[in-house]
């Protein structure tokens, strides 16, 4: 069955959805009824796929590579700034506190994956980058990390997921829009 096949809506079949084996699927959104605000049906849905992913990831990431998924995603972030990032710009976009980065931080830093170095334009701060084979290693992550993903979502067609991003990038600028209420 491809992500298309279900045409009965959000929400449409939560308190009878089965896995694999036949034994019911006990998430987030398993709790709802049809008298849950749509809404409500919609953001269960979104979370209940989101950790049934970020849970496989993180488990591979572990078996495969022997990293937790928040030091895959700091060297992700990293990646993207070869002159790196200073500690409170790699929390905001991490959305986890300082203190959570710092230890982060350290683990790699003694793997010699990443390193401190003091930031040009404070003195008096450092900022954080890949290591040569921090690099490496992220680019052997990544590539195996992206064709997970690809295996995860493969039983959905590409217009269903062009669809999806979409949608979803139209509920991010909602989201990310002025409030204009009182």
């Amino acid at each position: 069955m491809s992500f298309s096949d279900n045409t009965e809506g959000v929400g449409a079949g939560e308190a009878g959805e089965t896995g694999e084996a036949g034994e019911p699927v006990l998430d987030l959104s398993s709790r709802l009824t049809d008298d849950h605000h749509q809404s409500l049906k919609l953001w269960l849905r979104m979370l209940s796929c989101t950790v049934k992913i970020e849970n496989e990831i993180r488990s591979r990431l572990r078996a495969n590579f022997g990293i937790t998924l928040p030091r895959f995603d700091l060297m992700a972030q990293l990646e993207r700034y070869p002159d790196g990032l200073r500690m409170g710009e790699l929390s905001k976009r991490m959305m986890v506190t300082g203190g959570n980065i710092t230890g982060i931080t350290d683990q790699l830093e003694q793997e010699k994956l990443v390193l401190r170095v003091p930031d040009p334009k404070d003195g008096r701060a450092y900022s954080v980058k890949l290591t040569g084979a921090g690099r490496r290693a992220f680019a052997t992550m990544a590539a195996v990390h992206e064709g997970w993903v690809a295996e995860l979502l493969h039983d959905m067609s590409g217009a269903d997921k062009s669809q999806l991003i979409a949608l979803l990038s139209q509920m991010k600028r909602h989201l990310n829009a002025p409030d204009d209420k009182p």
